[in-house]
Order: C-alpha cells, then structure tokens, then sequence
C-alpha cells in the first residue's frame, strides 16, 4: 500500500487524539513477522523498517491476541515499546487495535498519561476498519493488475512456437520470457534422462554455476529439489519450507550454486511421464502467492502439450518395418 495513504491519515490521527506517535505495523495473516508500513511522529525516534514478531512488546501482544490493548498511564521507557530507537522519549499513555485475521496492528502512544480512553479506542477501531477497507481495495487492484500481466505474457508464449520452430530456440525465448514476467532471476529446463535415474539442463536464462562444464553434466534424481520432483511428479514450492530454504537443495548438495531462497519446480509430463521439470528460482524471497501458481500452471500445461507433440512428430519420423 503507498505511502500516499497511511502517511496522511497517521498525522491526522496524531493531531485528532493530541498523540506522539502513530504506527501501523502490517504482515500477512499468521505470519510470525510484521514489518513497520508507516509511522508519524512530533519527533524522530522511529526505527524505519522496524520488524516485530508476535508477543514482542505491546504492539506484539496485540497481534499475538488479536485484541485491543489500552495502557493509560505507565512509566516506561521507549524502548518497551519496540519501535523507537532508543529511551529518550518518555511514553506514558499506549493505545493499540488489531486489524482483523492478525494482519496487522495500528497503535498510537503519548507522553502525556490517561491521553486515551475506551471512547477514543473505538474512534481508533475506526480508523481500523478504514485501513482495512484501504487494504482490500489495494490488494483488489493489484490482483486485476496482476491478472492482465499474466494474460499478456500467456498471449506471447503462446505464439513463441510461430516465431521459433526450432526446440532449442523457443525454449531459450520460453525461458528468458518467464523470467522477465515473473520476475525470478533464473529460469531453466531438466530434462530426464534415458534411464529415468538422472536428467540434464537442456537450458537456462543464464548461468547457475561458475564452471560452464557443470551446466552439462548428469545429475541424480534421488537428491535435491529437482529430483523429488521427478520421483513424486508433483509440484513443489520453498512456499512450504519457507523457514529453512536452504537445507532443500536444488541440485545435489555437493554441487555449488546460487544460494536461492525462493524456488518454483513443475513437472511436465509426456505420454503419461515427468520427463521433465521447469525451474523458477531467486537468491531473493519472492512471494509466491496462488495467482502466480494459477499462471504456472497454465504455462506448464502449454510447455507440457508443446513437448507431447514435439515426442508425437518424432515418433512418427521414426521408419517403421512393414512385416
């Protein structure tokens, strides 16, 4: 959400209840981090990116309960309250209300005691309920946005074969053109084996590892991230060991690579078989959220159906013996 909105609307919030500071702290729901969106202050005290975790502070108390916190008057130092940067600002008076499904809180302090009350709670609940409308309008837009970014790179990929009918061509442009819509810095292709037990990179957006002859060699489908999928034909995501990325390989352990910390394996099938797995992948941590998926998947069935008739055409090049 920009910076357009809750800037002005925490300074409005400050000047209607004669506050210090305003904050609103955001993070998906059940998420065990919340980040500082946007503050304002009379001073500048303020940590800028400030990241909480549920139950840290009052501010992680109230998104760790998902409930409404009024402290009236307290001696405490600044730093009790987690989001300034040192003691030097005495805060008397804490007010705090949770967005709803623990997205999130929008909190509002005072060097002043008793500077809040249950009627100015409710006010601040208000406030809530304006944020969160703010929220689901953004989120709404950027969906749709989303949405025609997606079509129109659905609508390029699809006449790629057109423009390049050679195999190792279209799938050089296939690979370059995913990584720049999705925004993944690698994009590449394995490819199985004759033998099933171990596949090649037919081709990547550019280099995974330092030495070139490591790009052509054989790897081994019983380890990495690459290899589950070709045992268990399914996709896989580092969505679900988001925590601990690296300890699941994408190649073999032994093999150095980008440290990646965001990774997207779908397997193609042909005549009934993983034959091979397209690859997303980031040293950065992507969102990888379900409309993204929705797309990938829409890409991999076209991949997929582009290769069964690329295996059909061969198959019936192949001479046949008449008895």
């Amino acid at each position: 959400m920009p910076d357009k909105y809750f800037q002005p609307l925490l300074g409005l919030l400050c000047s209607i209840f004669d506050a210090y500071s305003a904050v609103l702290f955001l993070g998906p729901a059940g998420s065990d981090k919340h980040e500082l969106a946007a503050s304002f202050s009379l001073g500048d005290s303020i940590q800028e990116n400030k990241v909480l975790e549920p139950g840290q502070g009052l501010v992680g108390w109230v998104i760790k309960n998902n409930q409404p916190l009024l402290v009236t008057d307290f001696e405490r130092q600044s730093d009790g309250l987690e989001y300034y940067k040192d003691s030097s600002v005495r805060i008397k008076s804490f007010m705090g209300c949770p967005l709803k499904d623990g997205t999130g809180v929008l909190c509002l302090d005072s060097k002043n005691a008793y500077s809040f009350g249950p009627k100015q709670q409710k006010i601040l609940h208000q406030f809530v309920q304006l944020i969160e409308t703010l929220l689901e309008d953004e989120s709404r837009r950027h969906t749709v946005s989303t949405r025609h970014h997606y079509y129109d790179c659905l609508q390029e990929i699809r006449v790629l074969p057109k423009r390049y009918p050679r195999w190792s061509a279209f799938l050089e442009a296939f690979l370059q053109l995913l990584s720049g819509c999705t925004e993944f810095s690698y994009c590449f292709f394995a490819s199985r084996d004759k033998t099933g037990n171990g596949y090649y990179l037919e081709g990547w957006n550019q280099s995974l590892f330092n030495k070139d002859e490591v790009h052509r060699r054989r790897f081994d489908t019983d380890t990495g991230l690459i290899g589950w999928v070709f045992r268990n034909q399914c996709f896989v995501s580092t969505q679900e060991c988001e925590k601990n990325p690296s300890a699941f390989p994408v190649f073999e352990k032994k093999i150095k690579g980008p440290s990646f910390q965001s990774v997207i394996c779908l397997p193609l099938s042909v005549n009934g078989k993983t034959r091979a797995v397209l690859v997303l992948a980031d040293e950065d941590k992507k969102t990888i959220d379900e409309e993204l998926k929705n797309f990938l998947e829409f890409v991999s069935e076209h991949l997929a159906l582009f290769l069964e008739n690329l295996y059909l055409k061969n198959k019936l090049r192949q001479p046949r013996h008449i008895a």
